[in-house]
Parts: structure tokens; C-alpha cells; sequence
């Protein structure tokens, strides 16, 4: 997991100016088929807090936060969980390990005899995600911390021998992490990529840094991949999730 902008929230951007004009006469928008609220940020707000966080995990994300690299919200921690969950996961990859915050929330949604490959540039970040799986009491075969460069160490992990994918690293780099995976997984294997709304600049057509326009065009990508079942989750700064369709 690697040092990344502040996430402090914003109201979205996509639907403001309209919201922002509506709410004067009506507190909801009508939209095909659904109705959006005019307060977003308190049913953003309300989504994140639905499950606490316990006290490994808190204490994980203050380490992280000390170490610059900022943890995957808990929204989006509670929707790795069921992501693992849901794909009866045992061999899992993580890209960015930082200090163990998301890999925590995976092994608990993972299978009993799951085993993580957890990526990290940093070796003080895995120094720090060491403590936190021990103080979980996280078994030392469950875990494999392996320290260099995602797109260096990806290419030698087994093809299709993964159920998921996370992927929390260097934002320029997803487009490279999405050939690894659709390599590593399995048929009906799920990737998982973080910060796909990146606060709020994905959906701002103004921002044209570097980060946010490889985090736009991998969401094309994906979206545009036959080989892929792909939706945007509104959880955390955002996930963007892909099912690896059977040949």
C-alpha cells in the first residue's frame, strides 16, 4: 500500500450541480428507475461506519497512517470481507500490504485454510502488517509477505492458481496489475482494485493527473473486457471489482 492524497470526503461529483440545484426545491432527484438522495455524504458516512472495526484493525490503520500509507476504508474493508467470502477464497494476492489493514479484512472473509501473498515495496511496511497479524493471532503459514515491486514479482506466481486479486499499489501501475491477474486467477477468480473513484477525480472530467486518468482509462478497460464481469462499488474511495469469466 503505498502513500497516497488525503481522503477526506467530498460530496461526489458526478451528480453535485444537479443535487445542488434540486435540493433547493426537493430534497430527492428523480433518476430512471431509483431515487437519489440529496444528502449523499450522511448515507456515505452511515455505509462506512455499518460494520466497526475492532481494535487489530483500528490499531493497523494508526500504523499505517503513521507510515504514509493511507489503509483502504473500513467500507471498503467490510466489502473485501465479503468479496473473499463470497468467492470461497484460498489463495488470495494482495498488492500492498501496508500495515496489514486490508490483508486483515481478507483473511477474515478467506477460507479457514486460506493462505495471502501479500506485495509490498516497503519492508517497514511489512514489519508493521507482522505485528498486526500477530496480535490478531493470525496463524504464520496462513501468510506470505513477499517485499519488491508488484509488476516484478507478479510475473512469478502461478498461472490460474489465485480466487482473488487485490490490487492497492501504485496507482499508475493498475494497468499492468490487471494483465497479472487475469493471468493469475481462475476461472470465476475476482479482482479487486482500490481508490477506483480516487476522491472524487475519476468522475471529474477536469483532472487529467497521472493517477486519476490511469485509474479512468483501467475503468474503461475493464469495462470493455469481454473476458470480465465488472461493476463500480460506491465503498470506501471506491472499488472496482471483476469477475474473470470460464472459458
Amino acid at each position: 500500500m503505498f502513500p497516497r492524497l488525503s481522503t477526506t470526503r467530498r460530496r461526489p461529483r458526478f451528480p453535485a450541480a444537479r443535487l445542488a440545484a434540486t435540493h433547493q426545491r426537493s430534497t430527492t432527484v428523480r433518476v430512471p428507475e431509483a431515487l437519489i438522495s440529496g444528502n449523499l455524504q450522511s448515507s456515505w458516512t452511515y455505509a462506512e461506519e455499518f460494520l466497526p472495526e475492532d481494535d487489530v484493525i483500528t490499531t493497523a490503520r494508526a500504523k499505517g497512517t503513521e507510515l504514509g500509507c493511507v489503509p483502504v476504508l473500513p467500507g471498503a474493508g467490510a466489502a473485501l470481507c465479503l468479496i473473499a467470502a463470497m468467492a470461497d477464497a484460498r489463495s488470495v494476492v494482495e498488492i500492498g500490504t501496508g500495515a496489514g489493514v486490508g490483508s486483515m479484512w481478507l483473511l477474515r472473509g478467506m477460507r479457514p485454510d486460506g493462505v495471502l501473498t501479500t506485495i509490498d515495496v516497503e519492508p517497514e511496511h511489512h514489519r508493521a502488517a507482522r505485528e498486526t497479524f500477530s496480535e490478531a493471532g493470525i496463524a504464520g503459514n496462513r501468510v506470505r509477505l513477499i517485499s519488491g515491486r508488484a509488476l516484478e514479482v507478479l510475473p512469478r506466481l502461478t498461472d490460474t492458481a489465485y480466487d482473488l486479486v487485490f490490487c492497492d499499489g501504485d496507482k499508475t501501475e493498475y494497468a499492468g496489475y490487471l494483465e497479472q491477474a487475469l493471468r493469475l486467477l481462475r476461472p470465476g477468480g475476482v479482482v479487486v482494485f482500490d481508490n477506483a473513484l480516487w476522491h472524487d477525480r475519476v468522475a471529474d472530467p477536469t483532472q487529467r493527473d497521472e493517477e486519476t486518468t490511469a485509474i479512468r482509462e483501467l475503468g474503461r478497460s475493464v469495462r470493455e473486457d469481454e473476458r470480465l464481469v465488472s461493476a463500480l462499488l460506491v465503498a470506501g474511495d471506491g472499488l472496482l471489482v471483476a469477475v474473470k469469466k470460464p472459458v
